[in-house]
């Protein structure tokens, strides 16, 4: 397909006669055409086109439609019938009423180009940009960011199962592949114990049996992988996908020495990080997170809270399950920093806190406004004895001064596993020993030192000090409950659009499909700003509005 691209046509009269006539108070695909008129245009794809070959269908056209399916939650198939059929749909791309639209099919196309291309991000740059142009938009003022999890397009599979379909799954694709050179090297019983889904029989029970069961794969994955990598066989098999990801299920699950096969347990088996969990979506990961575990993704909305202003969605940004949401926190930061929107104060719970990422945020001149964690030493979980913030610190005199008026006599600068520097600070064993309120401070008895303290490096340590004092305000606690509003958001994608279960496999497609999200609602959140729609209220049911009352 070739692109030439043309300016955006302006709506037919006879299809703007009719949809008004249909729809006399609007719509929400109208009044998006109306407010902001051609969104996307097709220059602004231009470098995902070749210039040779027959004609493409509008890929500012094709954007406008991705969006609004995504705002409705319509299949690929569903969305192209709306072209066809539904007249406000028309209108919003200045269509004539007979036009005969697309086949479906070209809207994967088209989402696979812009991955190609680099492109995911642009439908949404480009609303935000037009409503920075009408002043709904502006850098400054608060921002809120909260995550919620999505489930891969995937079974989740035990280890036994991953093992056993990683297997069946090379052997299905290299039977397509090189069925006669697969039939020279395969065991005559691999037709028989792979030639279906490992979901669809039962595995061996008893532990011992299971384990014989998952050794016996590994042997018969090894003699695969050895065959492939055979001096005779052809070369190319190696690049076969399904025979990498093999390879890496294998490391990651067996070990082979003298003694034979092993199956790899507890420690010996990689971080979750980097584990596979199925041989059909290599970037999806298993995590867990308050007891729910779950196959897949992570997303991260982040919005505007302005009473005076949309709250539109400026950033959306997906990873797999397993990437604490601290690690994003600054990426999102420099995300709206590239689209010239960064906050003056940012929202977030404390997965999104640390001492360092408030130090870094305000060195942006951002307010990152969250709870910091509580003090987790045995002293501040007691809640009676001298924790942290009872002990005095001289940073130039690298000593710190206990509630008691005693001092320091060890000051050591360490390190973390994760390379994050820290103070050890240490008071005499005797002084301790001899302290009246000793139960109070420390267990230690007896030793050359009593209590000990770390602490971060000074700047981290004072900003992680002073957040813990600004967050029993009341005047904090009441500035920091408008990111309670962010839950609203997570709930209208969850409900309106398919945010928790992606369709897609990988986290390319899956990212694109979150892009797409972000756009569609905040489409419907200018409409109802547009329309003086107000804002929803949380969702309590009866019984659990009984129970409010009777507790009050």
């Amino acid at each position: 397909m070739s692109l030439r691209p043309v300016s955006a046509p302006t709506v037919p009269e006879a299809t703007a006669r009719i949809a008004r006539a249909a729809f006399r108070k609007g719509c929400l695909a109208m009044r998006v055409r109306d407010e902001l008129g051609p969104l996307f245009e097709d220059a602004q794809f231009a470098e995902a086109f070749p210039t040779r070959g027959g004609p493409a269908w509008s890929p500012g056209q094709l954007a406008m439609v991705s969006v609004l399916q995504l705002a409705e939650g319509l299949t690929d198939r569903q969305a192209a019938d709306a072209v066809r059929g539904r007249i406000d749909v028309k209108y919003a791309l200045g269509l004539e009423l007979d036009d005969p639209g697309f086949d479906f099919s070209v809207l994967s196309e088209f989402r696979d180009r812009l991955i190609a291309h680099g492109l995911e991000e642009l439908v949404l740059d480009r609303l935000l940009e037009r409503a920075g142009d009408l002043g709904l938009l502006k850098a400054g003022g608060r921002q809120r960011t909260d995550s919620t999890h999505v489930l891969a397009a995937v079974r989740t599979l035990n280890r036994m199962e991953l093992v056993g379909e990683s297997l069946r799954a090379a052997l299905e694709v290299l039977a397509v592949a090189a069925p006669g050179w697969l039939a020279e090297v395969a065991a005559p019983e691999w037709f028989e114990h792979y030639g279906k889904r490992i979901d669809s029989f039962r595995l061996p029970k008893g532990a011992d049996t299971r384990e014989q069961w998952a050794l016996q794969v590994g042997r018969d994955g090894f003699a695969l992988l050895e065959a492939v990598h055979a001096s005779g066989a052809p070369t190319w098999l190696r690049e076969v996908e399904a025979v990498q990801i093999l390879r890496r299920v294998w490391v990651q699950h067996y070990h082979r020495d003298a003694r034979g096969v092993g199956w790899r347990e507890g420690k010996d088996l990689p971080p979750g990080r980097v584990r596979l969990s199925s041989p059909y979506d290599t970037d999806a990961r298993y995590s867990v997170k308050r007891g729910a575990g779950w196959d897949g993704y992570k997303v991260h909305f982040t919005e505007t809270c302005e009473d005076d202003a949309p709250h539109l969605i400026t950033n959306v940004l997906t990873t797999d399950a397993t990437v604490a949401d601290a690690d994003v926190t600054e990426n999102v930061q420099t995300r709206l920093a590239g689209r010239r929107l960064s906050p003056a104060v940012h929202l977030v719970d404390s997965g999104y806190m640390s001492a360092a990422l408030l130090v870094a945020a305000a060195g942006n001149d951002i307010d990152l406004m969250g709870p910091a964690l509580a003090d987790t030493t045995t002293q501040g979980r007691a809640g009676g004895g001298f924790a942290r913030d009872a002990f005095t610190v001289d940073w130039p005199a690298r000593t710190v001064c206990c509630p008691r008026g005693a001092r320091s006599v060890h000051w050591s600068e360490q390190y973390r596993p994760t390379g994050t520097p820290i103070i050890q600070v240490r008071f005499a064993g005797a002084t301790c020993d001899a302290c009246p309120v000793r139960a109070q401070c420390t267990t230690a008895l007896g030793g050359t030192y009593g209590r000990r303290l770390t602490l971060l490096a000074q700047p981290l340590q004072q900003a992680l000090d002073q957040r813990r004092h600004e967050q029993e305000s009341e005047e904090w606690k009441t500035a920091y409950g408008a990111r309670a509003g962010i839950e609203g958001t997570i709930s209208q994608a969850v409900r309106v659009t398919r945010t928790r279960t992606t369709p897609y496999q990988g986290l390319p497609k899956t990212r694109l499909g979150h892009v797409l999200i972000a756009t569609g609602l905040n489409l419907r959140r200018l409409d109802a700003w547009w329309t003086g729609t107000p804002i929803g209220t949380t969702r309590v049911s009866r019984l659990a509005r009984l129970g409010l009352e009777l507790a009050a």
